[in-house]
């Protein structure tokens, strides 16, 4: 198995991380200021990074985001300009080549405060609010519903991050307003909803249902509308079940990181980890058996293989 990136240490200025990636300011190819994306190989579950990475996890989620982001290029504007190593500033060869596939290069962004999910199944966090009172993120569903049950309409269900913890944190509409006006709101859940509903109709099409997803937004002070930003429908944004194997009633089989999650449960079911940092080290089965997830998911979507040693 070959080794996981999991830091990068440029000669470029304004480093910070994220759970799961390196940021850099850069200048674009056409001399506009830039933001680098590098996907590394960490992974992250109950928003905490475990000890070891995914080899390859970071090719995997840039190059489906980047197809998804060409895919979805008559949809909605973005801020992706280039996934090229090439087009980085500053760097040698080597440091070029050890970035190769996992690198996005975007036009900056002021990023919207709110995370936008769309559900069109009841899963995750969402199973266990309605098993608690009928209801998702406040939003009163049908009785009766299984855990995997595609639900009658997909929901917006907007969240923010808590200033005290910086986790996730479910938020209403109203308050989704109060924090960046009526008309955005309404432009965040009505462009949710539809690109949601397009890429699970293709998925499906793939033999994937997308369960769930999430996005981000970007403002610039020269485009009408928010651009799509960060990663898009990709296993760490998205739940995706193989359509063949769905089973309303129980926990579904995933092509995303549930799997990871699952083996973490055992875990805390033990008494061995309590879900804060730091997090445990992954054993190669499961290592192995998270990235092959991850290259099937896709294979389906995109229709052709990704051979990792072409990176």
């Amino acid at each position: 198995m070959s080794k996981a990136l999991l830091n990068t240490d440029l000669p470029l200025p304004n480093k910070r991380q994220g759970k799961v990636r390196d940021l850099y300011d850069v200048t674009l190819p056409n001399g506009e200021a830039g933001l680098l994306i590098i996907a590394t190989d960490r992974i992250s579950a109950f928003d905490v990074v475990m000890a070891n990475g995914i080899p390859g996890k970071g090719i995997v989620l840039t190059q489906l985001s980047t197809f998804w982001f060409n895919w979805l290029a008559d949809r909605v504007r973005h801020h992706l300009v280039s996934t090229d190593a090439a087009d980085i500033p500053a760097l040698d060869a080597a440091q070029r080549r050890s970035l190769q596939g996992r690198v996005t290069l975007c036009r900056k962004t002021e990023v919207v405060p709110i995370e936008c999910i769309a559900r069109g199944y009841l899963a995750g966090t969402g199973w266990r609010d309605y098993q608690k009172n009928g209801r998702v993120c406040g939003q009163q569903l049908p009785a009766g519903l299984r855990n995997g049950d595609q639900l009658p309409e997909p929901l917006f269900t907007p969240s923010t991050k808590a200033e005290t913890t910086g986790h996730d944190e479910n938020i209403s509409r109203e308050e989704g307003a109060d924090l960046v006006g009526v008309d955005m709101m309404e432009w965040l859940e009505e462009t949710t909803l539809a690109l949601y509903a397009d890429a699970r109709d293709y998925a499906a099409s793939r033999g994937i249902i997308l369960a769930d997803t999430k996005f981000e937004f970007g403002t610039r002070v020269d485009e009408p509308q928010p651009l799509l930003i960060d990663e898009i429908f990709t296993p760490d944004s998205s739940r995706f079940w193989p359509a063949d194997a769905w089973t309303p009633g129980k926990e579904q089989p995933s092509f995303d990181k549930q799997y990871v999650r699952d083996y973490l449960e055992t875990l805390v079911a033990k008494g061995q980890w309590n879900k804060q940092p730091p997090g445990p080290t992954l054993p190669d089965a499961v290592v192995e058996n998270t990235l092959a997830r991850y290259l099937e998911a896709y294979e389906r979507l995109t229709g052709s293989p990704l051979d990792l040693s072409a990176f």
